[in-house]
């Protein structure tokens, strides 16, 4: 069963692989921005009067806590900020910055930033600071998740990091830039997603029946996962177009079905889940088996979603939890405005969230009963137990030695 599925899923790479994202002119808004890394090389403190009185304005992020008052920026004590560009041709060309008191980003002496470059904008205003440079503690904590995975999984830790690096650019290379050549997002993100499915579990697991089990029963729930969000994405017309990022997305590629996105993100968001509740569901099948070796598939199965129905109330709160704490700071906008449920839950934001994590939820509960009855089944025919005649002969000569005595 699994080798025409294989078979299908890598006709389906070769045919969506894309030939690289179709260009585009950038627009400057947002993440379309020309990029270069720079470092505050000098910081002075001045009197935001006389920055106020000259009519400087500050060149980078001006975002400032909403209702703060003029006043208070007056007698505060502003920044002015030297930035020296360390790449691109404008290599060692420095720039000001003033930084207001209230804003949420300050800069220091020796900071390693991100600017923005607008060749259109006036020479002097032509640079501004858009972020702070992050690669050193973000490279750091990844390494130190490398090194704890490998040292307590050992050998699978190691596997586990090969896949989670080829997942990596199955998403890069294939899945991102099919979706912008104009491919239908839901066939690349099934296609995308079943190809990490099978090497990530083969990978980690190896060829064996169990990993082979763990895998149908992902793709039973992959499936189920489709059909729901297909369904109820289009009865809730929900466009998939509810944000700054993609709203730039359908103005600069039109032809990208924004829906199709959004059940795109549903596929693959709920695979990395599916994974380890099927995985887990197999692996305690066959355990059971292996201790207790006479017990049938019936038995397989009760002990099996005794199991999962823990796993099921965890991995359900989690999930949800998960999806609330990414959308925290628009439930706490709902909550100032002092909202309904009713009226939270209706707009299509919140409403991407809900039907984003119920499909993601039922795909979960019911990969539990489907892997397990698919493990009990392949595991009791797999490894049959022991015949009862077998059982009956101590009892035979336990009879025969007090007919002995």
């Amino acid at each position: 069963m699994l080798i025409p599925f294989a078979t299908a899923v890598v006709v389906g790479l070769v045919v969506l692989w894309p030939g690289g994202a179709p260009p585009h002119e950038r627009t400057g808004v947002g993440f379309d921005r020309q990029t270069q890394q720079a470092t505050v090389t000098k910081v002075e403190e001045l009197d935001c009067k006389s920055v106020n009185a000259s009519g400087t304005p500050p060149t980078g992020d001006t975002s400032t806590a909403e209702g703060s008052s003029a006043q208070q920026q007056e007698n505060g004590t502003c920044k002015k900020a030297t930035i020296t560009v360390d790449t691109g041709k404008d290599k060692g060309r420095t720039f000001t910055e003033i930084v207001q008191p209230d804003q949420s980003r300050q800069l220091e002496q020796g900071q390693e930033v991100v600017v923005a470059y607008e060749p259109s904008a006036p020479k002097d205003l032509q640079y501004s600071v858009t972020d702070v440079n992050r690669k050193f503690p973000m490279v750091l904590l990844a390494g130190i998740f490398a090194l704890a995975v490998v040292a307590v999984g050992r050998l699978r830790g190691v596997m586990a990091l090969v896949a989670l690096t080829i997942s990596f650019l199955v998403l890069t290379f294939f899945i991102l830039p099919a979706i912008l050549q104009g491919s239908n997002p839901l066939v690349v993100a099934v296609v995308g997603a079943s190809a990490i499915m099978l090497i990530a579990l083969y990978m980690c697991h190896g060829l064996s029946a169990r990993t082979s089990v763990a895998v149908l029963g992902t793709l039973v729930s992959l499936l189920l996962i489709g059909v729901l969000g297909s369904q109820f994405i289009g009865w809730a017309s929900l466009t998939g177009n509810t944000d700054d990022n993609t709203g730039l997305i359908h103005g600069l590629y039109p032809s990208i079905d924004m829906s199709g996105l959004l059940l795109a993100g549903v596929i693959i968001g709920s695979l990395g889940v599916l994974d380890d509740v099927t995985v887990t569901q197999t692996s305690a099948v066959w355990e059971l088996h292996e201790a207790n070796p006479s017990m049938g598939w019936r038995g397989l199965y009760r002990a099996g979603i005794r199991i999962g129905r823990d796993h099921i109330a965890s991995v359900v709160n989690t999930l949800v939890l998960a999806y609330a704490g990414a959308a925290l700071p628009l439930l706490l906008l709902f909550s100032i405005a002092q909202s309904s449920v009713g009226t939270v839950a209706n707009s299509e934001l919140v409403a991407e969230e809900i039907v984003r994590t119920l499909v993601g939820s039922i795909g979960l509960v019911a990969s539990v009963p489907v892997t397990t009855a698919l493990a009990a089944l392949v595991v009791s025919a797999d490894r049959p137990s022991p015949q009862p005649a077998a059982a009956a002969t101590p009892a035979r000569t336990g009879r025969g030695r007090r007919r002995k005595r």
